[in-house]
């Protein structure tokens, strides 16, 4: 009820404290029409300031400037209506009345002029500096292009005055005049400390980021760039007053690759589309989302679904219909208001630009949305390399004649050809050029890269059988070297680390198994040895001119010695997975194989010149040292690898990349991380550079993100985390995604970046994603999420997200309820943080009913001691019974545990219990009561030794305060506080010691005062 001004007044309270949105301003609107009828204009201008504030920031600029007309109005005719603040008001708001009338392109510039000369008369009138009016006009000019640079000077050159913007505020306006000269690195410098958090106000650090994002990346800082979006948005997502904003960092994911994020964005700012109290801003985010649609539809993706306007459904070319002549025709407005082409010229600035990157930058985020992946531009600074350029034979027989080219090489650029080829091979209508020889050849060809690419995707089954049907078919075509290639291939991926237990079982059966496969293998190598030593003509199937070398002869490059190799490959590759499988019980017989096999490779890829084989010898080897935890042997098998293959192989540089990435690891298990950090470097590179398909950059990006961490550089963690789980993603791995999600939002965190590992971490349990999540993976994101808004004072979404960890908890049997226990405790002070008092009781009944059914003393007694906290800090006095009553609950619970109760540190647990409880009772004035809890806690500190000695430092502090200001016991108090002091120096605690002895000295001087 508002019938009274008191009502009025109190309901006006409690709207002032809502987060600003549409409630705020509909509430708002109600109470300033329900102050009309009383004879309080006291009330109405209380109302009607209320009314404007919440226009102001949900960006209803068409409304706010007569809403201030009222309230000059009521200035005019009761001065004493307004108090000392509202007064004051009055003159600041000037400067919101002149740029809500600039967002309207109805108001003429007449109109605006006029109030700027009326701001400076009231400014003069009340004896202010004109300084906050020489802005206004400084905007009006930036606005419309007209005299920027002398008004610029005019306002840059006065001193600031009481009711300048603030400093945060003036700042971003001094770096985007820069920015907007082109200078992006001057206005950046300026930029700093509001990018940086160290100036802000209710608009900034997020308005400047989102304004930054761009100078950022064109500078190269993609990192810095990545991270004020991840913050940046999270302010200004779904508010109204921030719609420039966040079509800003709509037009930051189009022009940095990811589109995807882009319509996420869109997808959960779908209400801002029907926003249009603020015109110009309107324009700024239509003009954001139609960068993202343009780049869709010109990249051939017009038919991907996208959220629009409410009330149906949209694809990026039919949103882009509609948004593209409503921003057209407000831009046409604005320029016809101002008589200049400054607003439409932004604009086609904006709407001209193209993706600043090469490839995607990794912000570390997963999106629902699928990815979208256009074709590469030039490189602007590619958060990741870059492949070289590979020409691509337009003619079918060109194209068939490089794939062999390469295949013959090695190279792992010939995949996307022969899948290209594969395409046209399976078309209907296809016709065969004899000039490739026979199409058997190029079937039996097709299906064995079939068996590589299965091979590569982890599908063993799949892959045998592909490569046993390329037999086959090599066979009927007959090329007989290729036929014992694919056999011995498909034979030797039999044998897999994890089929250990089925070979094994194998083996003590039926006799097949390894000992099968050993055999087989062993016949195909006798085989091919006998074809080699015979130099028989290999058939008409090799003889096609211009494909991969001579049919006979003994050269590193010739058929016969390639495909003898390449069998011989095969038995060493089946015998070191034979090893594995069994390690670390590797049996005589089978290391014994494994070792002839492997000195057999070598020593033929010597004779025939092939170094690259002979290198894989040794790399089998130091792979074997590494799973046999024989680290110095394996670093050195590795180094002798990549020397081999610098000598002997520099023609086939791309084979250096695997013993990179292996010795990079061995490395870091010896501690030595950037060696490591540079060898995957390395690695990386010359696997985009060739386009290795089958090398797991992912993984790489992970071990990576992790030897830089351990070598200090955080920043590049974080870029090769975010790499990685994008990758990860992309090949469907979602479980691997979000697993290193959660290791890059734990080094956010630890770095003091909450923001940034709340946005990534938010991606991971969002609901669309959420489903094809690992269960444990999910409770692990929703638990680290919760914890990260806790730590953004963000307490309702923290208490949101530890109620739905609670809510699945039960699913997973006991270990569930110990769960249960823990989250049920956050989300109940979760909810007292947030002032939500009656549904955190709630909660904390639950937990404490689950701690009785699994345990968890610790988290039980921290969450009573937390209540008390938080109950005392709301209520004060009147809350010290109820905060000694959940105290009195904490002991209980340490009473009821034993000595040894396992996570369970009774002196810590009982000293702070007791800490809290010398608080509330001073509190409550129970001074003498309130020292002798202090003084407990003291004792029960000392029971941890080193451990309790800075906790012990806190509860002396405590007791000396309460001495001294409770009891009058000032010496003893001083005492206390240069014993404690002297205490801490001897252990070690300086800054302990200098707090106590900062006390010490400041109630000294006030005794002596």
């Amino acid at each position: 009820m508002t019938d009274t001004p008191e009502a009025v007044f109190e309901a006006l309270r409690e709207n002032h404290d809502r987060p600003h949105g549409l409630q705020r301003t509909i509430t708002a609107e109600e109470l300033a029409e329900a102050a009309e009828p009383f004879d309080k204009p006291e009330v109405l201008v209380t109302a009607l300031m209320e009314l404007m504030t919440a226009y102001e920031f949900t960006g209803e600029h068409r409304k706010a400037p007569v809403v201030f007309a009222r309230l000059l109005k009521l200035w005019e005719d009761s001065p004493g209506a307004f108090s000392e603040w509202e007064a004051g008001q009055v003159l600041w708001r000037f400067k919101w009345v002149t740029t809500s009338l600039l967002q309207v392109p109805d108001v003429p510039l007449a109109v605006i002029e006029a109030w700027t000369g009326r701001m400076r008369e009231r400014y003069e009138a009340d004896g202010h500096g004109v300084q906050p009016v020489a802005a206004m006009r400084y905007h009006l000019a930036a606005h419309t292009g007209a005299g920027v640079d002398d008004a610029y000077d005019l306002w840059a050159t006065r001193p600031r005055t009481p009711l300048s913007d603030c400093e945060a505020c003036e700042t971003r306006t001094h770096a985007l005049y820069r920015a907007g000269k082109g200078a992006d690195a001057a206005a950046l410098e300026l930029w700093e400390p509001v990018l940086t958090g160290a100036s802000t106000c209710s608009e900034e650090p997020q308005s400047s980021r989102a304004r930054a994002l761009l100078p950022l990346v064109r500078l190269g800082r993609t990192d810095e760039a990545r991270a004020h979006h991840l913050t940046g948005y999270r302010a200004v997502r779904g508010r109204a007053g921030m719609q420039q904003e966040v079509g800003l960092h709509v037009e930051f994911c189009a022009l940095t690759r990811n589109e995807g994020r882009g319509l996420e964005i869109l997808a959960e700012n779908r209400p801002l589309f029907e926003a249009a109290g603020a015109p110009l801003n309107r324009l700024g985010f239509l003009t954001g989302v139609e960068v993202l649609l343009a780049r869709l539809v010109a990249d051939g993706h017009a038919g991907t679904p996208v959220t629009g306007p409410p009330g149906r459904n949209w694809t990026a070319g039919e949103l882009l219909a509609v948004v593209r002549p409503e921003a057209d025709a407000l831009a046409a407005a604005f320029d016809a208001r101002n008589g200049t082409t400054a607003v439409g010229d932004r604009r086609r600035a904006r709407l001209e630009r193209t993706p600043l990157l090469a490839e995607p930058l990794p912000l570390g985020l997963r999106t629902a949305v699928a990815a979208v992946r256009p074709a590469a531009a030039a490189d602007a600074g590619a958060a990741v390399p870059v492949p070289a350029v590979r020409e691509v034979p337009g003619d079918f027989v060109e194209l068939v004649r490089e794939a062999r080219r390469l295949d013959a090489l090695g190279h792992p650029g010939d995949a996307p050809l022969w899948a290209r080829i594969a395409e046209a091979a399976e078309a209907e209508g296809y016709l065969h050029d004899e000039r490739l020889g026979p199409e058997g050849r190029l079937r039996a060809e097709l299906a064995e890269q079939r068996a590589f690419a299965l091979r590569v995707r982890d599908l063993d089954d799949e892959a045998v059988a592909a490569m046993t049907e390329a037999a086959g078919l090599f066979e009927r075509a007959g090329m007989v070297w290729d036929v014992l290639v694919a056999r011995a291939m498909a034979l030797a991926w039999e044998v897999r680390p994890d089929a250990r237990e089925e070979r094994a079982a194998a083996d003590a059966g039926s006799g097949s198994g390894f000992e099968e496969v050993r055999a087989g293998l062993d016949a195909l190598v006798r085989e091919a040895a006998e074809l080699a030593a015979a130099g028989t003509d290999a058939g008409a199937a090799y003889d096609v001119p211009g494909t991969d070398g001579a049919v006979s002869g003994s050269g590193p490059d010739s058929i016969a010695s390639r495909r003898y190799l390449a069998v011989l490959y095969a038995r060493a590759y089946a015998a070191f997975h034979e090893v594995m499988a069994r390690a670390p019980e590797a049996s005589g017989s089978a290391r014994e194989e494994f070792d002839a096999a492997a000195d057999a490779l070598r020593t033929e890829a010597l004779r025939l010149g092939a170094a690259h084989q002979a290198a894989n010898a040794l790399e089998f080897d130091a792979n074997l040292a590494l799973r046999l935890g024989e680290g110095e042997r394996a670093e050195r098998g590795l180094r002798a690898v990549l020397e081999e293959l610098a000598s002997g192989a520099p023609e086939r540089p791309w084979k250096g990349n695997r013993p990179r990435a292996v010795l990079a690891q061995v490395l870091m298990a010896r501690g030595r991380h950037e060696e490591a950090v540079e060898l995957l470097h390395q690695a990386i590179a010359l696997t985009v550079r060739h386009d290795d398909s089958a090398f797991p950059l992912a993984p790489a990006y992970a071990m990576l993100g992790h030897a830089a961490v351990h070598a200090g550089d955080h920043g590049g963690a974080v870029r090769h985390f975010s790499e990685a789980a994008d990758r990860f993603d992309r090949a469907g791995d979602h479980d691997q995604a979000a697993d290193v999600r959660l290791q890059l939002a734990d080094l956010l965190r630890g770095a003091g970046r909450a923001a940034e590992a709340v946005a990534v971490l938010e991606s991971v349990v969002a609901a669309a994603n959420a489903d094809s999540l690992d269960p444990r993976l999910l409770a692990q994101g929703r638990l680290s999420l919760a914890r990260g808004l806790r730590e953004l004072d963000e307490h309702l979404a923290a208490a949101e997200e530890f109620l739905r960890l609670a809510d699945s908890a039960p699913a997973w049997g006991g270990e569930g309820q110990a769960v249960l226990t823990s989250v049920a405790s956050e989300a109940a002070v979760a909810l007292a943080s947030g002032d939500r008092w009656e549904a955190a009781r709630a909660a904390y009944a639950r937990a404490v009913a689950t701690h009785a059914q699994a345990p968890n003393p610790s988290v039980i007694t921290q969450m009573m001691r937390e209540f008390a906290r938080l109950n005392q800090s709301a209520r004060g006095a009147e809350g010290v019974d109820d905060s000694l009553a959940r105290l009195a609950e904490a002991d209980a619970v340490c009473a009821a545990q034993a000595e040894d109760t396992e996570e369970f540190t009774r002196w810590f647990e009982e000293g702070g219990i007791r800490y809290r409880r010398s608080l509330v009772l001073a509190d409550g004035e129970r001074f003498t009561e309130a020292l002798a809890e202090a003084e407990a806690s003291v004792a029960a500190h000392e029971r941890g030794g080193a451990d309790g000695e800075t906790p012990r430092a806190e509860a002396v502090r405590v007791a000396a305060l309460i001495e001294h200001n409770g009891l009058g016991r000032t010496a003893a108090a001083v005492a206390r506080l240069a014993a404690g002091a002297a205490r801490c120096e001897q252990r070690g605690l300086p800054e302990a010691a200098r707090v106590l002895e900062g006390l010490r000295q400041e109630i000294t001087a006030s005794r002596e005062a």
